[in-house]
Order: structure tokens, then C-alpha cells, then sequence
């Protein structure tokens, strides 16, 4: 009779989740996510911050709290990791998400769009950089005298509620960028598009700046929601003479 190998390690059953993952996978990598609901997407995300067991309930909690898939990718870190099941590793690869797609957009909205003529145009290019925002972020687009894009950059960011537009850096990056003319864009977070008392004056106080190098403030874009007040459009800043 053969004898026992104690060194032998026991052969694991298959996990009855595994089947189920790589079905998952295999769908959304020959059909994409068009056909799949939120909970089977967030599910998939879920499989690569939890390598095992069943995150299909966890999906749907995610869900029935947030309300939705865009609401749970956006949430604060610290109400996901309320959530049982979540822990600041899968909380981190959730955020991670916006954040990319952000990136992603921003990318492809350069490459495409040449020519910035008004806030239309800037707005399509801005507004990709504020998904997912959760505190106000200050942007600015360059362009030479033929209105071709030169760049997008990220000029400040700072609390839920306020952020401070430096004037030096504003100044700084539009010389360093060679610009003829620049439109600026910052968001609010709180939801609501309308231009405060203070981004009038630091507008006015940029375009000053700006002016005493001979560059344009074209204009100044507030956005909240994924839409925007233009400054220039809606009188609140002075059209370039």
C-alpha cells in the first residue's frame, strides 16, 4: 500500500464564485458594459479589490445607498468605508475610477478640439476636468493668437466651499505657455453655477494682471453639475478692448 505524503499539500475545491467571476469577465470583455446593469459593473470592479468570495451583495448595498453607480464611484472615502465591506483599499480603487475617466476625457478633449474661439468651445474641454470634483479646482486654457489650443492646466485647488486663484501662477503659467489668450474655469461644488462676489473680483483682478502683459481674459467659466455660467456672457466681467 502506498503510504501518506505528509508533505503534500490538500487540493483546494474550486470556489463556487470563480465560475461566476470569469463568466462576468468574459461578457464584458465581448459585449462591453452597454448590456450590463450598475450592480454587475460595480460588481466587476469589485472582483479586483476583493479577489474572493461573493461581492454581489455588496454591489447591490453600494447601490441601494448611493443610489446609483456614478453616486457610489463618487462618494467620499469615508462613507464608503462605512459600508460593511469596504475597507480603504477597495474604497481607494472606487475613487480611482472618476479620476481616471476624468483624465481620460480631458486627454481625448485636447486632442480633438483645436481651435478654443469662445466659452462654448472652452467649456467643452473644461468641463472633463471637473467629474468627480469634490473641492473647487481652478483650470486655464492657453491659446495663441489664432485661438489654437496650447494647453489645459491646473492652476489651484482647495476646499468644498473656496479656493485661491493666484494671480502669480495664473501669470506665470500664461507666459510660460506663450499665450495670447487664456480663459479660466473653476467649479463649485456645492451645486450651484452662480458666480460669487469674490470670483468677480478675483476675475477682475486677473484680467488687470493678464492685461498689463498684453494677454486676454477671454473669460471665466463657473461649473456645477456638469453645466456652467459664463462670466463674460452673463455681464460680470469686463470684454476685452
Amino acid at each position: 500500500m502506498a503510504q501518506d505524503n505528509p508533505d503534500k499539500k490538500p487540493v483546494r475545491p474550486a470556489s463556487i464564485h470563480a465560475g461566476h467571476r470569469q463568466r462576468t469577465k468574459e461578457r464584458f470583455l465581448k459585449y462591453g458594459g452597454e448590456q450590463m446593469e450598475d450592480h454587475q459593473l460595480l460588481e466587476l470592479i469589485l472582483f479586483y479589490a476583493i479577489p474572493q468570495g461573493d461581492v454581489n451583495p455588496l454591489a447591490h448595498r453600494l447601490i441601494n445607498r448611493f443610489g446609483s453607480l456614478r453616486e457610489a464611484l463618487d462618494a467620499d472615502p469615508e462613507e464608503l468605508k462605512q459600508i460593511a465591506g469596504i475597507s480603504s483599499h477597495t474604497a481607494a480603487l472606487l475613487r480611482l475610477f472618476p479620476e481616471v475617466a476624468a483624465r481620460y476625457q480631458q486627454s481625448e478633449a485636447i486632442s480633438t478640439a483645436t481651435v478654443i474661439r469662445n466659452a462654448a468651445d472652452a467649456a467643452e474641454i473644461f468641463r472633463s476636468c471637473f467629474v468627480g470634483a469634490r473641492v473647487e479646482k481652478v483650470y486655464m486654457i492657453s491659446t495663441d493668437a489664432k485661438a489654437k489650443l496650447l494647453s489645459c492646466d491646473l492652476i489651484a485647488q482647495g476646499a468644498a466651499d473656496a479656493v485661491l486663484m493666484d494671480s502669480r501662477k495664473v501669470v506665470r503659467t500664461a507666459l510660460s505657455r506663450n499665450a495670447w489668450q487664456v480663459f479660466l474655469a473653476h467649479c463649485h461644488v456645492s451645486g450651484v453655477a452662480i458666480p460669487s462676489t469674490a470670483d468677480r473680483q478675483a476675475t477682475a483682478r486677473l484680467q488687470q494682471a493678464l492685461a498689463l502683459l498684453g494677454i486676454r481674459l477671454s473669460d471665466h467659466l463657473i461649473f456645477a453639475d456638469g453645466d456652467y455660467v459664463s462670466m463674460l456672457q452673463s455681464g460680470l466681467m469686463e470684454a476685452w478692448r
